[in-house]
C-alpha cells in the first residue's frame, strides 16, 4: 500500500466517532483473521502437495449441499426387493 493511501486513511480516522472506530476495529480484526486462516490453509495444501499425499487441491465450488427430504414409499424396503430379485 502506498504511503499516501495509508496517510489518507489515518487522517480519516480523526473524523470517526467511537462507535464507528469500534466497527472499524471489528472489521479489521475479521479481515485479519480471515487472511491468517487463508494463509494457514494454503500452507497446509502446499505441504500436502509437496509431501506427495495429493496431486491437486480441488477448489470448493461454493455451492452448499442441498438437504433433500426423504420420501415415504409404501411397501417393502427397496433393498429387500433387490435382494429377493437377485436370488
Amino acid at each position: 500500500m502506498p504511503q499516501t493511501i495509508l496517510n489518507h486513511i489515518l487522517e480519516q480516522l480523526q473524523s470517526l466517532e467511537l462507535s464507528e472506530l469500534q466497527q472499524l476495529d471489528q472489521a479489521v480484526q475479521d479481515y485479519l483473521t480471515h487472511q491468517e486462516q487463508a494463509a494457514k490453509t494454503a500452507a497446509f495444501h502446499q505441504s500436502l502437495i509437496t509431501s506427495g499425499l495429493v496431486r491437486k487441491i480441488k477448489k470448493n465450488s461454493g455451492k452448499q449441499s442441498i438437504r433433500r427430504q426423504l420420501l415415504e414409499i409404501p411397501g417393502e424396503p427397496l433393498s429387500r426387493t433387490v435382494v429377493e430379485e437377485r436370488r
